[in-house]
């Protein structure tokens, strides 16, 4: 079984997930059982993969493709660390500001029941900060907003994470820095703008549905919603790489799931009112719910870019001020190109220390030889260096699909197996006698 500990609770000998979709099929959106499946397969070569030859000792190493998927806790947790690394590069080296948005508990469920309104909850949480900016000083601040659905206990808890400049950029490129913020003051715009964002997005039916708990926050919040935002003390790429990993963590990390007995499920979290450690204890099917809530629909960013940080102004922003800062000679802000992201031999290496493309026997490189893949849901051979390896990536593709060989691949593959045990000392490097002594390893 996958030591994957999410993995176990969904798919292990129980089938809960299978139970779970059979029992709730009617409720669940089209693209949690996208996600879930795509993370059923991440790592399965049974849904393609890659084969890496030792070109000393002929070690054969399989290379399952992963599913890139946004509930895979595997997948999630290697994109959040180079999409933090890359991030603390690519922002101006100014001091920033951690500002959380969040709303009234009690209008936590109408978004989950709406959830078409969070792509405008986000803009108008980062308009309030953007239009403090451009109105009060006549700057454009940069700001990048990463939306959160899950509180610490799993439930559905919306707010918004914001990663703000302390100052911004004039029209002349001149960068201007400000550290103060009414944060107070702007919690009763960001009360208003939500109770207007709700009543304009539903229709009749829903409003008088929901009317009750929109007067219930508004008069339990007589300073408007809470807005945190605290000072930033240290080094600034310490609270880059710090912040940027938290706007994208995803809901539940692995090491927070403490047991799994078949039945329940037992994890941990902070309790914010007080700040102590404590447990919770659900059924798997409880535990399941609340985890699938927060996957995000099809194609919709949880994380987004504003401001002088947007995608269609952020070359000309960092163009602006770099030739600013050298007419002034005064260098506030180190505007750096943007880094190139790692690929997957880089950030094994740089997680481990030992480059996966070194055979641990020998000391000598792995060579890439061949690939499949699906087409139609049928594993085929789709890049193979020479017929050995195609040879071989077929016996591979009928060892894990169960079929017999027929006569002529049996005679095939005899007369490929004599073939590579007869290869000469300085002749071509070939997978040495691959079908007698294959190595399988992910």
């Amino acid at each position: 079984m996958d030591s994957n500990i999410l993995k176990q609770i969904f798919f292990d000998k129980h089938h809960h997930w299978d139970a779970f979709v059979q029992k709730h099929s009617e409720h669940i959106r089209p693209n949690v059982l996208k996600e879930v499946q795509k993370f059923r397969g991440c790592g399965d070569p049974r849904n393609g993969f890659k084969i890496l030859v030792c070109e000393g000792c002929h070690d054969i190493k399989r290379v399952p493709y992963r599913c890139k998927g946004r509930f895979c806790t595997t997948c999630s947790c290697g994109e959040t660390e180079e999409w933090s690394r890359v991030l603390l590069e690519d922002v101006f080296q100014v001091n920033h500001r951690h500002v959380v948005f969040t709303i009234d508990e009690g209008l936590w469920s109408v978004f989950l029941m709406h959830r078409k309104m969070l792509k405008e909850f986000m803009d108008e949480a980062v308009q309030i900060i953007k239009m403090h900016f451009e109105k009060k000083h006549k700057i454009t601040p940069g700001i990048i907003a990463g939306l959160h659905t899950f509180g610490s206990r799993l439930n559905f808890n919306p707010h918004v994470h914001m990663l703000v400049t302390m100052g911004g950029m004039k029209s002349n490129g001149e960068w201007k820095t400000y550290d103060y913020v009414p944060f107070e003051m702007l919690r009763k715009q960001w009360q208003t703008v939500v109770l207007k964002l709700i009543r304009k997005s539903l229709n009749e039916e829903e409003k008088k549905q929901v009317q009750p708990r929109l007067q219930k926050a508004y008069s339990a919040n007589g300073e408007g919603f809470y807005v945190h935002a605290p000072k930033q003390k240290g080094n600034v790429k310490e609270q880059l790489g710090y912040i940027g990993r938290y706007m994208k963590r995803p809901a539940i990390a692995l090491k927070r799931i403490q047991s799994y007995d078949g039945e329940y499920v037992v994890f941990s979290y902070r309790d914010k009112t007080n700040g102590e450690e404590k447990t919770e204890k659900l059924t798997v099917e409880e535990f399941i719910a609340r985890v699938i809530r927060h996957i995000p629909d099809e194609n919709f960013k949880t994380i987004r870019y504003y401001g002088v940080y947007s995608r269609r102004l952020k070359k000309i922003s960092k163009k602006l001020v770099t030739e600013w800062q050298k007419e002034a000679r005064k260098w506030v802000v180190r505007a750096q190109r943007q880094l190139k992201r790692r690929n997957w031999r880089e950030r094994i290496q740089r997680k481990t220390g030992k480059d996966p493309l070194v055979c641990q026997k020998c000391e000598c490189y792995y060579e890439y030889k061949g690939e499949v893949c699906l087409e139609e849901g049928i594993l085929t051979v789709k890049y193979a260096a020479c017929e050995r390896t195609r040879g071989c990536l077929e016996r591979m593709i009928r060892d894990l699909t169960g079929k017999q060989e027929t006569k002529k691949q049996k005679e095939k593959t005899a007369v490929v197996s004599k073939q590579l045990s007869a290869v000469e000392a300085d002749s071509e490097v070939y997978m040495f006698d691959l079908f007698g002594k294959r190595k399988h390893t992910a």
